[in-house]
């Protein structure tokens, strides 16, 4: 007999819900986040009949400690995807209602009832990969949007400035740090402007980066109302950015070092389009390849699979909505890159997608779905990318 248990982890307090083979409830109590309570948990699973499938809805974050736990101690342990238990709790009785006990009945019952993917015990590589991943994630994001608002900014007090320059670049972030207004420019003059760009290491270019930037300041004469507020609000912008520049440096140096001790590594970067970025976010995406039973499920996972649409006499495919996104992400922006570096194999494929009719995007899709074959194939087989190896 297998008993299902679902789990609705919390940072503060779990609620675990137990059911037998016939839906007869066999457990049901919170749990506090705590070794003596996870603990306790433990020896009551122990004392249930029967094999024990823990089925839990969140995986890492808070719920680490507790998914160590279960695994450390042996147990069966799945993921039950949060947007899965919204949507079958919808089909229970109560309908939209929802609280920690029964969304654990509701982990339990698609425990019970649905083929879900493993939950594997991670190393301390993996654990690491994630978190920096993560951190470089947050990073990006904010810097994204800390551009956007320097060049908003920017646009307002002095145009040709911010249409000269890509704000992207550390120079032009060097240069903000302390000249923004035409008139700060031109009093400065070109060596106090290449002695300030020189403080900052690594950046070549100062000269050029001056002068330019002196032909635009005296280009404008016009002082615009709270210039000086504006710029003093760049500058501190300008400042973040550059720190954030070389925080993200720093943690693609670390995930380098990292991954040169992987296994998986140079494995995955001899396919084309796979930079240390991308095979980085990869392995912290799926955690342990063998939680993929076939390519099929890992495109499923990252939702490059197409889904069926049938009613009645009506049946087609669409594109999948669902997926990891990063894990999407990974495949989709590794397709486009092995297509602009003119990987041989991959424009071929991407070529002849557009000549039967499909666009930019959707022939980048069905190139990113073929890689997920491929990708899973060399991991399954230990063998490096051969382009001269036709396909099964």
């Amino acid at each position: 007999m297998t008993v299902c248990i679902g789990i609705d982890a919390a940072k503060a307090v779990h609620w675990a819900v137990g059911i037998d083979e016939r839906g007869r409830v066999v457990l049901d109590r919170a749990v506090e986040n705590n070794p003596d309570a996870i603990d306790t948990l433990i020896a009551d699973l122990r004392g249930l009949e029967g094999e024990v499938v823990i089925g839990i809805d969140v995986v890492g974050s808070f719920a680490r400690f507790m998914e160590a736990s279960l695994l450390a101690e042996g147990f069966a342990l799945v993921h039950t995807p949060g947007i899965a238990v919204n949507r079958a709790g919808q089909g229970f009785s109560g309908g939209e209602r929802k609280s920690d006990p029964r969304d654990a009945r509701t982990i339990a019952e698609l425990v019970r009832t649905r083929d879900l993917r493993p939950v594997l015990a991670d190393d301390d590589t993996r654990v690491a990969l994630r978190l920096k991943v993560g951190r470089r994630r947050d990073l990006m994001q904010d810097q994204v949007r800390r551009i956007a608002r320097i060049r908003g900014l920017l646009c307002g007090i002095h145009p040709g400035l911010e249409q000269a320059f890509d704000l992207c670049c550390k120079g032009p972030l060097a240069l903000l740090t302390r000249y923004v207004t035409p008139s700060d420019i031109r009093r400065a003059g070109k060596a106090r402007i290449i002695a300030h760009l020189k403080k900052t290491p690594h950046l070549h270019g100062c000269e050029a980066l001056a002068i330019r930037a002196l032909e635009i300041a005296k280009a404008q004469h016009i002082i615009v109302p709270g210039e000086v507020a504006t710029a003093e609000l760049i500058r501190e912008l300008a400042s973040e950015a550059l720190e954030a520049r070389q925080k993200i440096v720093g943690i693609e140096r670390d995930l380098e070092h990292i991954l040169s001790d992987h296994p998986d590594y140079a494995l995955i970067r001899s396919l084309p389009g796979m930079g240390v970025i991308l095979t980085a976010e990869f392995l912290a995406a799926i955690g342990n390849i063998k939680r993929f039973t076939s390519a099929d499920a890992l495109a499923a996972a990252a939702g490059l699979a197409p889904v069926q649409r049938q009613s009645g006499k009506k049946m087609g495919w669409r594109r999948a909505y669902g997926g990891d996104k990063a894990l999407k992400r990974v495949f989709y922006q590794s397709a486009f890159c092995a297509v602009t570096k003119k990987d041989p194999i991959s424009k071929a494929f991407y070529d002849r997608k557009r000549k039967e009719g499909k666009h930019h995007t959707q022939a980048l899709i069905a190139l990113a779905r073929r890689r997920v074959n491929v990708l899973w194939t060399m991991l399954q087989r230990r063998e490096t990318f051969d382009p001269k190896r036709k396909a099964a």
